[in-house]
Order: structure tokens, then sequence, then C-alpha cells
């Protein structure tokens, strides 16, 4: 599971930066110098610890994607913004949503680390989004663990929060998550999940998924002293349906109350909520990732997943669809937009998906 999370780049690629608070004139000069240029269209890359940085600037060809407030994208485990200049975590997607009108922002949190640590990392750049775009709320959207993450910047300061979406988020926990929990402490730890008593060969393999957290920072453009903290074990722990039951537990907003319940709430504190997801893990024979996650789907006993997120966990809020024919990285568009033949483009869910945000006054 360590080496699926580095090389799917999944729970990213669908499980953090340190605090922004301290930018000050930065973020105030920046505020200054883009409000007035900020239009439909721009993309901006929250990854860099000092603000964020307009990544393109192409016009907008309609209006079908122009919500009321920003679209935040929120990426999952092991996840980055643009890898070395070259590979988007959202595939594709940012600059689709642009040439409906919309004003995207990607952000970068540690790659491996907890979704409360993640989430508190998240809201500082949304503050930042806020002070930079001068919009009172934006539309979260987090894949993965991301689609975590964003719930807890909306149970935390509901007032920046328009509307929430989790797209393929293992919401109650992931039984692959379990697997590879069993895994580790099996025959290493004592008595509980006490990191300290795991054998070599576990503690070797959390640390490898610590530097990966680094690593994916590094790509993401940020430097080796911004690089963020990373904690291979609790980001594990994150993905664990024990977790999961704590953190619903403390942020229980548009949940459903049974593992495979339709949730009863679709709007919680004036914030919309929606989730999407799919399932099957062979959805095109090019793309090698694919045979990983039939590999990884098999931990599930028959319950229909993407290969790390089940139908069931991902339901939150408004379930839109929790059946696509996508896998897990398919639903970022990954990798490089090889999905499944003949079913729709993941940049058309996401367009239509935005679409519906902005028919709400969103």
């Amino acid at each position: 599971m360590m080496l699926k999370a580095y090389f799917s780049t999944a729970f990213t690629p669908a499980l953090f930066l340190p605090s922004l608070g301290a930018i000050g004139v930065g973020v105030v000069m920046m505020a200054v110098q883009t409000t007035s240029a900020q239009a439909a269209g721009q993309y901006y890359n929250c990854a860099n610890p000092t603000g964020c940085k307009l990544v393109s600037n192409q016009y907008w060809t309609s209006s079908h994607t122009a919500t009321q407030y920003p679209i935040v994208m929120a990426h999952g485990l092991g996840g980055f913004t643009k890898a070395f200049g070259l590979v988007d975590y959202f595939h594709g997607i940012p600059e689709t949503l642009m040439s409906g009108g919309s004003q995207v922002y990607t952000t970068k949190t540690s790659s491996v680390h907890n979704s409360e640590f993640r989430g508190e990392q998240l809201l500082q750049q949304v503050k930042t989004i806020s002070a930079i775009s001068g919009s009172p709320k934006v539309n979260l959207l987090g894949h993965s663990q991301g689609g975590i993450d964003i719930r807890y910047v909306a149970a935390v300061e509901p007032k920046y929060v328009a509307s929430v979406t989790a797209i393929a988020s293992p919401e109650q926990g992931s039984k692959m998550g379990d697997w590879v929990i069993k895994q580790v402490v099996e025959g290493s730890a004592k008595d509980g999940y006490d990191e300290g008593e795991f054998n070599v060969g576990s503690q070797i393999a959390i640390g490898f998924f610590k530097f990966v957290g680094g690593f994916m920072d590094v790509s993401a453009g940020i430097g080796f002293k911004e690089i963020q903290e990373q904690d291979g074990w609790n980001a594990v722990l994150a993905l664990s349906t024990d977790y999961a039951t704590q953190f619903n537990a403390k942020f229980p907003a548009a949940m459903p109350t049974t593992y495979c319940g339709q949730p009863a709430n679709t709007e919680v504190n004036g914030i919309k909520y929606y989730s999407f997801s799919g399932i099957g893990q062979l959805t095109n024979g090019l793309d090698p990732s694919d045979y990983m996650l039939a590999l990884t789907g098999t931990t599930f006993d028959n319950d229909p997943n993407d290969g790390l997120v089940s139908a069931c966990s991902s339901r939150l809020g408004y379930v839109i669809r929790d059946d696509y024919r996508m896998n897990h990285l398919d639903s970022a568009n990954q990798v490089l937009g090889l999905t499944a033949w003949g079913q729709p483009d993941p940049k058309t869910l996401y367009r239509g998906h935005v679409n519906r945000l902005k028919r709400a006054n969103l």
C-alpha cells in the first residue's frame, strides 16, 4: 500500500502547507496586485508557502462554469499540484473549468499526514484565497483524502465555504487502509499501534512513505527549507475505518448514519454537500496503474469499489452517483487522462458538476 500510494499518487493519484498565517505584507501586496486582475479563467497554484501563484491566464470561452465563488481543489494522499511543472494532479480539469468561466485554485497540503492536520493547512490557504480573490466564500472540491480535508475546513470555519464536494473519498475509511494497518502492525506492536514497536521492515516502509511526502513537496515547487511536515503512520491511520469513525463523530455534517446508508442532510450550516465516485478497477488496458488497482481492490470482499475506496464509503451529502465506470485515479483524470473508453470523460463530469454549483448560485 505504501508503494501503491506513491506510484498511484492517489489516496491521491482522491490522503499539507505549514500555516500561512504569517504571510503578512506579502499577501497584502499580492491581493493588491491580483484582485483587480482577477477574472474568470484564471488558475492559481497555492503550493507556494508564501502565497498563490498564477499558473495560467487563458481567456474563458463560455460562462458554463462561471460560479459565484471560486473553485478550490484539494488533492489526496501523496498528492501535489503540478509535479515538476509537467503533470497536474487534476489532469486537465482546472483548464476545463477555466474555459467555462471558473476561477480555479489548486492547493497543496502535506502529502502524507492525517486529515485534521491537512485540513488545518488547507484552511489557512482558503483564507489566503479569500483575501486574494476578494470572495468571502469558496467552493471546495476534494479528491480522495482531500474530500475529508475539505470537511474539516467546512466544520471549523463554515463562513468561508459555500459548498463541499467529495470525489472518491473514503469518508467512512477504507478496507484497503485497514488491510495495510494489519500488515504493518501484525507481529510488530505489543499493545495497540505503537510505531516505536514495529519491526524493522514496517519502520522502513513508514519512513519511506514519509520520504515520498517530502519528495512530492519538492516536485510541487516547494523549497527544501519549506518542506511541510510529513507523518507516514498518521497518514495510514487516517485511511482506516477507526479513524473515520472518530473523525465523523467530530464532524458529522452531511454524513449517513450507517455504512451503506444515504445521507439524510445535503445542506448544513448553509453549506451544500455533494459527492460522486466510481467502481471498477480495470478501465483502460493501456494504463498500468489499473492492474495495481485491480490487486488492491481484492481487499474489499466484493464490496463495490474503485480499487481504494468503496462506493458505500464515498457517500456524502447529495450523492450525484457512486457507480461511474471510474477507478480511483480516473476520478482525478489520472493517469494522464487514460480513463474508460466509451464513458463520460472525467473532465466532463467536473464541468457538469460545477455548472450544478453555478445553477445553485454558488
